[in-house]
């Protein structure tokens, strides 16, 4: 009798469903807040995924507006978006440190892969990627491979549509 496999993946694709390959930096796309490329960091020791968003306001117990940054070099290029509240949940920094940060849930576009997921809205404006792709917004759908970069190229811009608000 054979020894267990280590290699096989703990949570199987679906049926019929191959994994895309992604490298550890790809752009990303949140259609419904008509942001069509943004760079992300591919963190695979993050459990969440977190985005870079400046003057967080809310406005009311299930709801919250904020602006996106799109572009380091560019910071008066951004997107402001109203979201309804997830969730309120300490998170525990990089650097060990707990922060109370808000959740959304929102669609994202990495490559041919399109799905819904949570994330946090955070300051990284210290850090050279303001998203950050954690384990729980890759499973099922991706494999990563650390030795490359933007293995899904980078998408084409389209016209901003002016994203969905409250």
């Amino acid at each position: 009798m054979n020894p267990p496999s280590h290699d096989m993946p703990h949570d199987p694709p679906r049926e019929g469903h191959q994994k895309t390959v992604i490298g550890w930096s790809e752009y990303v796309a949140f259609p419904d807040w008509g942001i069509d490329r943004l760079p992300a960091k591919v963190d695979t020791g993050a459990r969440t995924s977190a985005l870079h968003v400046e003057n967080l306001q809310l406005l009311d117990s299930r709801h919250v507006r904020f602006e996106v940054v799109l572009s380091r070099k560019h910071s008066h290029r951004r997107v402001q978006v109203c979201a309804e509240v997830l969730k309120w949940a300490r998170v525990r920094s990089s650097t060990g440190h707990y922060h109370t940060r808000c959740f959304v849930r929102t669609r994202i576009r990495i490559g041919p892969v399109e799905k819904v997921i949570e994330l946090s809205l955070a300051s990284r404006e210290r850090m050279l990627y303001r998203m950050l792709l954690g384990r729980k917004a890759l499973e099922r759908d991706f494999l990563v491979d650390v030795s490359k970069r933007r293995t899904l190229g980078k998408p084409k811009k389209t016209k901003r549509k002016k994203p969905i608000s409250l």
